[in-house]
């Protein structure tokens, strides 16, 4: 899997989101750079098991549909005499 890579808008955002978390819950001052690096060292090391729960939640809605679509088609089936 290649590394996660955001834009520089949600890079900002992500990292307003770990610096406000530091500061209220850990009251400590997370700077821009070390923040950025955060996001970095999350991504690469802890990214893929968010990534795999979302298509595992993404399949499990799929087939969810899919069951529904099946069961659709054979109430459609017209009886043959």
């Amino acid at each position: 899997m290649d590394d996660i890579k955001f834009d520089p808008q949600q890079t900002e955002q992500i990292v307003t989101k770990l610096q406000r978390y530091f500061s209220t819950e850990l009251d400590l001052e997370l700077e821009q750079f070390d923040a950025e690096f955060l996001l970095q060292f999350i991504g690469k090391e802890l990214g893929a098991y968010f990534y795999n729960k979302g298509l595992q939640d993404a399949r499990a809605i799929f087939e969810n549909r899919l069951e529904t679509i099946d069961e659709d088609i054979y109430a459609a089936e017209k009886d043959v005499l």
